[in-house]
């Protein structure tokens, strides 16, 4: 067992490979390779400490429908199983609750599939209230569909929000009318989470503080980068899906601006689409921000292919990334792990990509004010630039600005009068008209 018991608990991960080519190859879709894939199921399977006892790629010509693998392969990988000595086998593939129960019968341990395995995680990463409502809404969701499994030759303890074990109900005997309205009232629940979100938003509106949105896939270093921005300590870890719960800090940019950065939870491929349905209340987030960070980490090998999942989950969300270019950033992180050579080939591809990335690395701050004055010059599209003339006895009008705009050129004139140039942010524009319409100073607009 893994919830509180001290006992290590081993798996195995097998990654089924279709030797014909998938629908991503013929469309020219870019893809993961299956060592990459493996890389990443064992991954997720370390990330609610499994031990991997054995990993590998198991070569499938078909999908069979009872069993996924074919009769020789199963009884080949039993084997396997055996001499390993197992209790729990990840199958980085959708498995069907028929496909489920007929390998638990023939292997004799327990299968998770690959939305089961990122469930378990995220079970074990939520941390707030709506957290654990949105993996517990998603959890039962992938469940209902599960209830023809028996294992009766396990003879485990059940229960709780995991899928491994715990303490609970001897025997998995869920009844469907109970899943049903327990569903019900976690979407009642949640409804009031989406109402109680909405009026959070409004009311930063009304501050009003522009929403800066990470997105990326897991482990690119999203709470690194928002760390480094913010000064803030969120959980930052080398492991996936560290981040689920999303959290909301303010950066002050040079122009006067202040922000809100919020970081939410990672992207991976193949994300469950009941998990985007149940997390849809916390990415609204995204969906509403004024504008986006697409972190991506720039060392793997495997980056442009992440890129394309984080960007088919935002397509789910309905933010088209590719008509929506002026409210997306993409940040190419970890620069600090490049080699020289891979960094001027990324360098010089830099100038051929259409969003212009900013190369950073959250670790070392390389880049940062380069993201931090592009972020800037992206929500700064609406600004407006004055010229001043501040009279001596309106000297607390230039601390003001200073502490409200971007003050661009400041110089003291013969009378003792400060000359400024200010960029003031469109947010600011009223509390700026107001403050020097009762000092009595004329604001004269520079053309951009």
């Amino acid at each position: 067992m893994i919830d509180g018991a001290p006992v290590e608990t081993r798996c195995m991960v097998l990654l089924p490979n279709l030797k014909r080519p998938s629908a991503e190859a013929r469309s020219g879709t870019t893809a993961h390779t299956p060592e990459h894939k493996l890389e990443e199921a064992v991954g997720l399977a370390q990330a609610i400490d499994l031990v991997v006892a054995d990993h590998f790629v198991v070569p499938i010509t078909n999908l069979r429908p009872a069993t996924l693998f074919g009769s020789g392969k199963v009884e080949e990988l039993k084997r396997v199983i055996d001499r390993t000595d197992v209790e729990v086998v990840i199958i980085d593939h959708a498995v069907s609750p028929i496909q489920q129960r007929n390998l638990e019968r023939a292997w004799d341990v327990k299968i998770l599939d690959r939305t089961g395995l990122i469930l378990e995680i995220f079970g074990r990463r939520a941390q707030t209230r709506e957290g654990r409502l949105q993996v517990e809404l998603a959890h039962l969701t992938y469940q209902k569909g599960r209830l023809v499994r028996a294992w009766t030759h396990l003879e485990r303890q059940r229960g709780g929000g995991g899928f491994i074990g715990g303490p609970g109900e001897a025997q998995i005997e869920l009844d469907r009318r109970m899943i049903n309205e327990r569903i019900a009232n976690l979407r009642r629940e949640l409804k009031s989470v989406v109402k109680t979100r909405a009026l959070h938003r409004a009311g930063r509106k009304k501050v009003p503080y522009p929403v800066v949105a990470i997105v990326g896939y897991t482990n690119a270093g999203k709470s690194t980068l928002f760390n480094h921005l913010t000064g803030a300590q969120v959980f930052a870890k080398q492991q996936v899906f560290a981040t689920l719960d999303p959290t909301m800090r303010e950066v002050k940019l040079a122009s006067g601006r202040r922000a809100i950065l919020s970081d939410t939870v990672g992207f991976i491929s193949d994300l469950p689409t009941m998990l985007v349905a149940a997390f849809r209340a916390t990415l609204e987030e995204v969906i509403s921000a004024d504008l986006i960070l697409h972190v991506r980490d720039i060392s793997h090998a495997e980056t442009t292919a992440q890129a394309a999942d984080v960007d088919a989950v935002l397509a789910d969300l309905g933010i088209e990334t590719e008509s929506d270019q002026t409210r997306i950033i993409e940040v190419w992180n970890k620069a600090d792990l490049l080699s020289e050579d891979a960094r001027q080939v990324v360098m010089s591809s830099v100038r051929f990509e259409a969003r212009k990335p900013c190369l950073v690395s959250s670790l070392t701050g390389e880049g940062m004010d380069q993201l931090l004055a592009t972020m800037d010059r992206h929500l700064g599209q609406d600004d407006h630039v004055y010229r001043l003339s501040i009279p001596v006895s309106e000297g607390r009008l230039v601390h003001w600005l200073h502490e409200h705009g971007d003050v661009i050129t400041q110089s003291t004139a013969e009378d003792g009068s400060q000359m400024c140039v200010v960029r003031i942010a469109s947010e600011k524009q009223g509390a700026f008209t107001n403050v020097m319409a009762r000092a009595g100073v004329v604001a004269v607009p520079v053309l951009n």
